[in-house]
């Protein structure tokens, strides 16, 4: 038998037993409605504009000390509910040593796409010790944070799939659905091999120390129901039930998903994150009884001025409280989608301060 707080092969987890975060992700009462942002160690605080001057985006992400320090900024600023760690969904492809690059203004550029049977074959495996930069940042984080949880993450099969295919990021992800319908046999082999790789991932950060984990599937959002069931689902499946034991809760989220929210339900995660588009108390009937959501205010809506802000919080808040009647067992407040570069911090501050009064 596995003692309390301990997890077979683990270390001993932090006790958070009053993190409202956590609370509300495991279906317990948690003090306060907890909130975060994701994105919100990024672009919009001067203070990350100011630390990452010369420095990479991939260079940072192998950073430790810089890491640590990025994922500690919108806590001492904000003091938002939980941290989330400072890095990017292409960072365990690039550890394991595929050739790409974050390119500014564009994003993730891959150098030798993923087109062939023979392309996936040559595909290499994650192994823990290429992301021990990120493990040691996992260890600094855990001993600054105090009470405050630590979410790791990464990207979903899918997601991560397309930007290989693509070759970076694509509007129409016309070369992914083409080799998805064309040779299903290659695209089950490619996105095994990267369910691998997520798994890798994940696990990396959880035995570092990581509280929670996020797959956040980006990209699914372009897909129909029936394709995602039929060429995603079943690989998502895999990277959360590689998890389910290890004593974390884990959170799934994809842009655009409104009609796929029940099927990401059935992934297995037992927190589903709702983009904008979608009232909570909608996604509550859509993804059934017995799982906790998270979201869902519009990021543009920070822009419109202080009283719009207020009252799409609380519109969000009673649409929580819903889906709560409706059988959610919990509300993580969050964003939409990512918090947007140019967004003011001190709006973010107010939601957070509000949502706490709520």
């Amino acid at each position: 038998m596995v003692p309390q707080g301990h997890t077979a092969g683990y270390p001993t987890r932090r006790r958070l037993a009053d993190s409202p975060f956590l609370a509300a992700a495991n279906g317990q009462t948690p003090s306060h409605r907890p909130v975060w942002f994701m994105r919100q160690a990024g672009r919009s605080l001067p203070e990350y504009r100011a630390i990452r001057t010369d420095v990479g985006m991939l260079e940072s992400c192998f950073d430790a000390e810089l890491v640590c320090e990025i994922t500690m900024q919108p806590i001492r600023r904000h003091k938002v509910d939980a941290a989330i760690l400072f890095s990017d969904i292409v960072v365990p492809l690039k550890a394991a040593g595929i050739d790409l690059d974050i390119v500014a203004g564009v994003g993730p550029v891959i150098a030798n796409p993923v087109r062939s049977a023979a392309d996936v074959q040559a595909l290499p495996r994650l192994l823990p010790e290429e992301v021990g930069a990120v493990s040691r940042a996992v260890g600094l984080l855990t001993a600054e944070l105090g009470s405050t949880p630590l979410i790791g993450f990464a990207g979903a099969p899918f997601t991560l799939a397309s930007y290989l295919i693509e070759g970076g990021p694509s509007r129409n992800l016309e070369r992914t659905k083409a080799l998805m319908h064309a040779d299903p046999q290659t695209w089950n082999a490619l996105l095994g091999k990267l369910t691998d790789i997520t798994i890798a991932f994940l696990q990396a950060q959880i035995a570092a120390g990581v509280d929670a984990i996020q797959l956040f599937d980006s990209w699914a959002g372009t897909l129909s129901l029936a394709n995602y069931r039929k060429f995603v689902l079943p690989h998502s499946e895999r990277v959360l039930a590689e998890v389910a034991d290890l004593g974390v809760p884990r959170f799934h989220f994809g842009v655009g998903t409104g009609e796929l929210l029940g099927a990401m339900g059935e992934a297995g995660a037992d927190v589903v994150g709702v983009d904008w588009r979608i009232p909570l108390d909608t996604a509550a009937r859509r993804v059934g009884p017995g799982k906790a959501l998270q979201g869902n205010l519009d990021p543009a809506v920070l822009f419109a001025g202080s009283a719009s802000v207020e009252a799409e919080v609380r519109r969000i808040a009673a649409e929580a409280d819903r889906a709560l009647e409706l059988g959610a067992t919990g509300h993580v407040f969050n964003l939409g989608h990512g918090v947007l570069p140019s967004t003011d911090p001190d709006v973010l501050t107010a939601v957070v301060e509000l949502v706490h009064s709520l």
